[in-house]
């Protein structure tokens, strides 16, 4: 296995426990105990979908420069609302809640970036649907749960 390969496979499987791990935490009851054990996961492997695509995508840098972006900024998020949660300063629950959601929309973006083109019927659209669709989405989600939170 080539050094690119090994990077891109770690990617993939981080990615899919991120999609997968990230889902249940946000649909978890939010107390420590479980929700808390799916975001230390989901963080876990957003480090190693952060490091592995800023790898892969320096190595390749003329097909994925857009990937090391992505990357820096969906991990941003991550960052950011982790550190949120941890910290606990003034007014950390919208900041940990639009980190993490707004984090999931990014490695939402990028997979499907990656993979349209291999999506039948979809993969006829306009790419460009695909950079802002999951924004779009996710946006007022990220909205309106923090605002429900802010209330109780």
């Amino acid at each position: 296995m080539t050094v690119f390969g090994f990077f891109l496979t770690f990617h993939i499987i981080s990615g899919t426990l991120c999609l997968l791990v990230g889902l249940l935490a946000a649909f978890s009851k939010k107390q420590h105990g479980w929700h808390t054990f799916l975001g230390e996961l989901y963080h876990g492997s957003y480090v190693v979908v952060f490091v592995s695509a800023v790898v892969t995508s320096v190595m390749h840098w003329q097909e994925s420069a857009y990937l090391f972006f992505i990357a820096l900024f969906s991990y941003g998020l991550a960052l950011f609302g982790y550190l949120a949660r941890k910290r606990r300063r003034h007014n950390w629950l919208p900041k940990h809640i639009g980190g993490m959601l707004g984090s999931y929309i990014g490695i939402v973006t990028a997979v499907l970036i990656v993979n349209i083109s291999d999506i039948p019927i979809v993969n006829e659209w306009p790419a460009l649907i695909f950079w802002f669709l999951p924004t779009v989405i996710g946006t007022p989600i990220i909205i309106a749960v923090s605002r429900r939170v802010k209330i109780h």
